[in-house]
């Protein structure tokens, strides 16, 4: 009689329980099935793997920049920034410079033929001088901050060490950005003081067909500027451009362009750059080094009478042309009073 009161507990306790679960099941039911599946709702790591190297997707972000993940255009253009530039950045500047220095031990300095004449003629007034050093002398900061932004790690982090490269790139990022606009500048005034005279005739065909000056035994003739130094404003107006406009995407992103249009920029702003600077090597070589009392039109603005008979003798012709009617118009009869 003692047991019965116990199976009595234990038969009442099954079916309390199971009614519990009776009552409840539906409502687990529903709980179950508002838990989300991963494999039912979203893409699986296979199918993304098999989609690589371009994987695509979106997701719930309202900053529609911050909604890449995974963007595989931007491997292709770190291996461009990391590789492919270093490797035509140095073939195009160290090519140049084996050049001029081939140049220079085959040819020699261009020397005045008949020598100096002890006299002068002004070649290029203060302002034109002023435009051109403002022009230069930028140009020159952006190319050491640019290179070191390309090269710096592989060049100048071994030989000087982490802080003060970090010091130097943090410095020559901030004068790459300002100098830019006093480049630009300079840039508008040579090109709008010197178009005039750089628009290309047939006398520059005669003097490319003549080896512009460089054969001794052939007079290249030459109006101000000749044909080398016509290439020279041309190309360098022409990246001057692509530089300033590739230049301020950068400088100021997302207004104008997305990231994949940055990356177009940045491409063609690195790879103009390499170019320009091997331009303005043979430029700087030309004006220094390769031609004797060329420095002296843009250091003190007036050139020796034999230079300039010599390599732009059009030119000469009419300084002297002119030089003369002022003297006669000076030394004419006084009119009467």
């Amino acid at each position: 009689m003692k047991k019965l009161p116990i199976r009595t507990r234990l038969i009442l306790g099954a079916v309390a329980t199971a009614g519990f679960i009776a009552i409840t099941a539906p409502a687990c039911a529903q709980h179950q099935d508002s838990i989300v599946n991963p494999e039912a709702n979203v893409v699986s790591e296979q199918t993304l793997l098999r989609q690589a190297p371009r994987i695509e997707g979106q997701i719930d972000q309202p900053n529609e920049r911050e909604r890449v993940l995974i963007q595989p255009a931007g491997r292709l253009w770190d291996h461009f920034h990391e590789v492919t530039l270093h490797r035509f950045g140095a073939i195009v500047i160290v090519g140049m410079l084996a050049v001029l220095a081939g140049g220079y031990f085959v040819i020699g300095r261009l020397r005045i033929t008949a020598g100096r004449s002890g006299r002068t003629l002004l070649r290029f007034t203060a302002f034109e001088r002023f435009a051109h050093w403002l022009t230069a002398v930028s140009f020159v900061i952006l190319a050491i901050s640019g290179l070191n932004i390309t090269f710096g790690k592989l060049l100048l982090l071994p030989l000087v060490g982490n802080e003060a490269f970090s010091a130097f790139s943090q410095a020559a990022k901030y004068a790459h950005n300002y100098v830019s606009f006093s480049f630009v500048v300079g840039l508008t005034l040579i090109a709008v003081i010197f178009v005039k005279d750089n628009i290309p005739d047939r006398i520059d065909i005669e003097w490319l067909k003549r080896g512009g000056g460089f054969i001794r035994s052939r007079h290249a003739p030459a109006r101000r500027f000749n044909a080398g130094e016509k290439l020279v404003f041309w190309g360098a107006l022409a990246a001057g451009i692509a530089l300033s406009v590739s230049g301020y995407l950068l400088l100021f992103p997302f207004y104008v362009t997305n990231i994949a249009g940055m990356q177009i920029a940045q491409v063609i702003h690195s790879l103009v750059a390499v170019l320009f600077v091997a331009l303005i090597l043979a430029h700087i070589y030309i004006g220094t080094l390769g031609m004797e009392g060329a420095f002296e039109a843009m250091g003190t603005g007036e050139v020796d009478f034999n230079w300039a008979r010599e390599h732009h003798d059009l030119w000469f012709e009419e300084q002297l042309a002119k030089t003369e009617v002022a003297r006669r118009q000076l030394s004419g009869p006084i009119a009467p009073e």
